[in-house]
């Protein structure tokens, strides 16, 4: 519906010139509707554009991922060392590893539980990210 001024000429804000409003780029209504429909299926069709090219690129991502990474696991009675992971009190000098301990349990894969050298129990399973394998 066109605005209109005192002397009968239309209203045109710049922002609608500038953005290109509806009511100025079409002569009809019949034609813009036809129009919205076309932009709906394109843009039904970039989105699935988007998502291929998405899942391409999770692939290739993966596939580098898994070129680089070596599988590790232990097995139990297998010496590792653990994370330093409360770094108070220490300098820049500090080892980030603390003392070996022995895995007692496999309690899913990439965690185990730990026990000392002298067989104390360490408290909660930790997980394979924090370990490293002593070699001694």
């Amino acid at each position: 519906m066109p605005f209109f001024m005192v002397y009968g000429s239309e209203a045109v804000l710049p922002a609608d010139l500038k953005f290109g409003a509806p009511r100025l780029v079409f002569n009809s209504i019949a034609e813009a509707e036809t129009t919205r429909l076309e932009e709906i299926d394109l843009l039904e069709e970039e989105r699935l554009n988007s998502v291929i090219q998405s899942a391409r690129y999770q692939q290739t991502l993966r596939r580098y991922h898994d070129r680089y990474t070596k599988p590790r696991s232990f097995s139990i009675g297998d010496l590792v060392l653990r994370r330093v992971l409360k770094t108070v009190g220490q300098h820049k000098l500090s080892p980030p590893w603390e003392c070996p301990y022995i895995v007692t349990e496999v309690t899913h894969p990439g965690s185990y539980r730990l026990s000392q050298m002298d067989g104390t129990l360490v408290g909660n399973p930790w997980n394979i990210e924090h370990l490293r394998r002593f070699y001694a």
